[in-house]
């Protein structure tokens, strides 16, 4: 005997409109749930990977863990600059740039609460070094100079930080003269100035970090081999992605397991409702069942259409969620990352993976909500059924 037509399980679906909305309605709420989680967690590690270029090498002292509490003296920074493997830039300048990290407090536009924010001391091939970056309105500073360029995000959420404005830290007033974008990374949460100009500001005679460009990337495990052993410099030396990425993993973690929790708890209560939507379906179809199993179709048939069923739940509450979670990509969010202590910004990303994801989540539930109603569906007698009809 050839199975249940197909049509068959879309009829009864269609049939119960008001159930299956609200089953799937629950279904998609939890799909949303775990979907923007990991959309919120992807845009995070999207943006600090992209802060990183994967010809950059990225220097700090050994186990700092993040730039603002690194130190690299003027000695260990002129060792690294001088190994063979960096790469040479135009004017046959080598391509470094030793850098300055400190935090300082703006006030929030829309609240007035001061947050810390991250200021980056550049070298001459600071912006060479980050191609990325595009100023988008006035100009880049003059080195020597107390100018200042603030990330986009910065000029969006604080203020004082439009192009023309002054800004007071580090004891002296710094002109705001440029905004720049740097394609939705961590930069585009600083502030920009000449390194020596905020060393001197804050004096500071070691440098944060040196960012250099490799002439070729496969060289770094030779040049992390030498430095890295020198006992006189005390160095990590990174890929810059790698170290970037790195700066997520606290808050990724956390972002994950926290949403991985909510599902998980959310799920139970989605599941528990198409069990119950499946066990009235089955009581109401006790007739049919047992006209079924009169015509020939087997145990086996039945079983696989009320699953069917609850599958189709699934992935008609999982095509809804992710529609609901894919508008949080218009959000722009910001929080502090916890490895730096500053202000970040980023927003939702939705990737083919978190779709696949999602979609596998949400078949899941309603295979799972599913089973136990299709076993009684398929055990139910034949004089049984007919009799309860």
């Amino acid at each position: 005997m050839k199975g249940i037509p197909f049509s068959y399980t879309l009829r009864n679906l269609w049939t119960r409109k008001l159930t299956t909305a609200l089953t799937a309605g629950g279904m998609a709420l939890v799909v949303f749930v775990f979907a923007a989680v990991q959309m919120l967690d992807t845009g995070l590690r999207q943006a600090l990977i992209a802060t990183g270029q994967p010809d950059n090498v990225h220097v700090t002292r050994r186990a700092a863990g993040a730039e603002i509490s690194s130190s690299v003296d003027r000695t260990q920074a002129g060792i690294v600059e001088t190994q063979p493997e960096i790469a040479i830039g135009t004017g046959g300048l080598r391509l470094v740039s030793k850098e300055v990290v400190v935090l300082i407090t703006l006030p929030k536009r829309d609240t007035g609460t001061a947050t810390n924010v991250t200021t980056r001391g550049v070298g001459e091939a600071g912006f060479e070094l980050r191609p990325q970056l595009q100023i988008i309105e006035g100009r880049a500073f003059r080195p020597g100079s107390s100018e200042v360029i603030v990330g986009a995000s910065i000029a969006q959420r604080f203020d004082g930080a439009a192009v023309g404005s002054l800004l007071r830290f580090g004891g002296r007033e710094w002109r705001v003269v440029g905004r720049f974008e740097a394609r939705g990374s961590a930069y585009d949460s600083e502030l920009w100035v000449d390194a020596e100009q905020l060393q001197q500001s804050f004096r500071r005679n070691v440098w944060s970090a040196v960012v250099a460009r490799l002439a070729d990337p496969a060289t770094l495990p030779a040049l992390k081999e030498r430095l890295e052993g020198d006992p006189r410099l005390t160095l990590d030396v990174k890929y810059e992605r790698e170290f970037f990425e790195e700066q997520s993993k606290a808050l990724s973690n956390f972002i994950s397991y926290l949403g991985l929790t909510l599902s998980v708890i959310f799920s139970v209560g989605a599941m528990i409702g198409a069990t119950i939507t499946m066990y009235a379906a089955v009581a109401n179809r006790t007739g049919e069942i047992g006209t079924l199993r009169a015509l020939g179709f087997r145990r086996s048939s039945i079983l696989a259409t009320f699953l069917l069923e609850a599958v189709l739940l699934g992935a008609v509450g999982g095509v809804a969620g992710i529609m609901l979670a894919s508008l949080m990509q218009f959000v722009h969010i910001s929080t502090l990352n916890w490895q730096s202590f500053s202000e970040l910004a980023f927003s939702f990303a939705l990737t083919p993976r978190i779709i696949v994801l999602s979609l596998g989540f949400a078949v899941l539930m309603g295979l799972i909500g599913g089973f136990l109603p299709a076993v009684r569906a398929s055990r139910l007698g034949i004089v049984d059924a007919l009799r309860a009809a």
